[in-house]
């Protein structure tokens, strides 16, 4: 029976010629001594001990490659570090450009790639559906475990448990559709006018009187102020202060790389959410700052639904109260909803925006569009989100921004059933993690063509019918897919559907410095800033 490990006797056999053949050498006389000078190196040992030296690392070097001989999933390339160990998935974590770093694995060695001695990663849309599906045996791993921003609680998206998270979904559906937030759509308005205001009211540049804005900054202080208005009916004030209220961006900057190395790396996971560490430094809502204050916020908005003398409101968060939503569930889905909410549409539109303003055709094309549209009298003011979807190039401009940068790089990694599975003829046993590279799979020719790592809108309005849904759904992969899609996702596309139009047709923007046009790394989510512009009233 062949084993993953190196048999007692085979180790003991090992073991017994190494220290015999030592202690053979050891007894040699003076001259065959000096000629084993060889093996001292410069450090002092003597001859035996530097063989004894030389057995020990043989036999590292046997369990080692004995391990990666015989391991279920010795048949999927990747890099030799990550067949037995975490460093390869440490360092790519640590790099800043995981997302990048993936791709060129998928790349080189096909669509599923060894990263970890139990993980792989996959850039194929199709399989990715296949692992997301509704009737998928497929589960969440413990990669999800990490993405409990109060490690106390479970949100919608860090539960594991199948049924436990479809009654969740079930309950809050009806408050992320919009179907009982009437407000929803002008609670978005309300935000992008206030975003337009503080443009206007601080940063127009006029004649040589240069006054740059930070625009990664302003598109993020508008998606929180957008995320908090519709959801709980009422902004934080991110716009109107101009700054980081109650210092999110701070506390997310700070958290957020920790908490995706402890996702690909089960070990840290293990050791950070124990109860012992938790219990010593983990964060309380009572804190003053860091992730404990963010908890303590959402603590705060909640109590005042669950009050003695709380009323009605026809807002995201009042439809979760409604539908049997329980405090704690409502406390832990408005923490999770700050962040998800408010730093994957920022990613899309930062992207958009830098992509549209570094491709001149894209970026007149677009105003033309919008111009025609205004002068035709086809779009109102502000943009409604039906209008909006009826502009062809904006469309296409929305889809490849998305597709040029997913937002959310984080692996999203599920668990093989117990009974293993088949993909492209090869056995992954149960237990095995699957990771997903959306990022790589928006990228992916054979789907988009030779040239997807080209900015190209055009590739959207060239394409027939077939071809543009095909495009269309892979992208989409970007919010999840199935029964794991992204609750969220309709209350994004109110959003860019609105804030490219409503910023066009206001102003015009260049970039200060081509060469280096803003910071950005990414850590499962992405940290964008110094992405300074000089605003100008639009000229038609």
């Amino acid at each position: 029976m062949i084993t993953s490990w190196p048999s007692k006797r085979a180790f003991c056999t090992l073991r017994y010629w190494a220290l015999t053949y030592a202690s053979f050498l050891c007894n040699q006389n003076q001259s065959e001594q000096s000629s084993m000078a060889l093996f001292n190196l410069g450090l002092g040992l003597d001859a035996g001990t530097a063989l004894l030296l030389l057995a020990v690392v043989f036999v590292i070097y046997y369990l080692v490659s004995s391990a990666i001989a015989w391991h279920p999933l010795r048949a999927f390339p990747g890099p030799l570090v990550g067949k037995f160990s975490y460093f390869w998935l440490i360092s790519n974590a640590r790099s800043g450009r995981p997302a990048e770093h993936f791709t060129k694995l998928n790349r080189r060695h096909g669509a599923l790639v060894r990263i970890g001695p139990n993980d792989l990663v996959t850039d194929d849309p199709d399989v990715i559906r296949r692992m997301n599906g509704a009737r998928s045996t497929y589960s969440r791993s413990s990669w999800y475990q990490s993405t409990k921003l109060n490690p106390h609680e479970d949100s919608m998206f860090s539960l594991r448990d199948v049924g436990a998270h479809d009654r969740l979904k079930a309950k809050c559906a009806a408050g992320y559709a919009g179907r009982e937030n009437t407000e929803l759509e002008a609670g978005v308005d309300s935000q992008v006018a206030n975003a337009i205001s503080l443009i206007r009211r601080k940063y127009i540049t006029t004649g040589d009187a240069v006054r740059p804005m930070d625009l990664g900054k302003v598109v993020q202080f508008f998606t929180l102020d957008a995320i908090t208005r519709v959801a709980y009916g009422k902004e934080f004030g991110y716009l109107a202060t101009d700054s980081d209220v109650y210092d999110y961006i701070g506390t997310t900057e700070a958290v957020v790389p920790y908490l995706q190395l402890c996702g690909e790396v089960p070990y840290i996971q293990r050791i950070v959410f124990s109860k012992f560490v938790l219990g010593m430094v983990g964060p309380k809502h009572t804190d003053e700052s860091g992730l404990g204050k963010l908890m303590g916020v959402a603590k705060k908005v909640v109590a005042k639904r669950f009050g003695s003398d709380a009323k009605e409101e026809r807002d995201m968060l009042g439809a979760f109260v409604r539908h049997g939503v329980s405090q704690a569930e409502c406390e832990t889905e408005v923490l999770f909803q700050i962040i998800a909410g408010s730093d994957t549409t920022a990613t899309a539109i930062r992207t958009t925006l830098l992509y549209t303003m570094t491709s001149p055709h894209t970026y007149h094309t677009l105003k033309k569009e919008i111009n025609t549209a205004i002068d035709e009298g086809r779009i109102s003011s502000p943009v409604t989100h039906e209008e909006g979807k009826k502009l062809p190039y904006l469309q296409a401009v929305i889809y490849e921004g998305l597709r040029m940068n997913a937002p959310f790089t984080g692996l999203c990694a599920k668990e093989v059933p117990p009974e293993g599975d088949t993909i492209d003829g090869r056995f992954i046993p149960g237990g095995t993690r699957v990771a997903q590279n959306v990022w790589g799979a928006l990228r992916r020719a054979d789907v988009f063509g030779r040239d997807a790592d080209l900015f190209r809108p055009e590739r959207w309005t060239e394409a027939d019918a077939a071809g543009r849904d095909r495009m269309q759904k892979t992208t989409e992969l970007a919010f999840g897919h199935g029964r794991w899609g992204c609750a969220g996702k309709n209350v994004a596309f109110l959003e860019l559907n609105k804030i490219y139009v409503e910023l066009l047709r206001n102003f015009d923007f260049q970039i200060m410095d081509p060469a280096k046009p803003w910071h950005s790394v990414n850590f499962n989510l992405f940290m964008q800033d110094n992405f300074w512009v000089k605003v100008t009233e639009a000229r038609r």
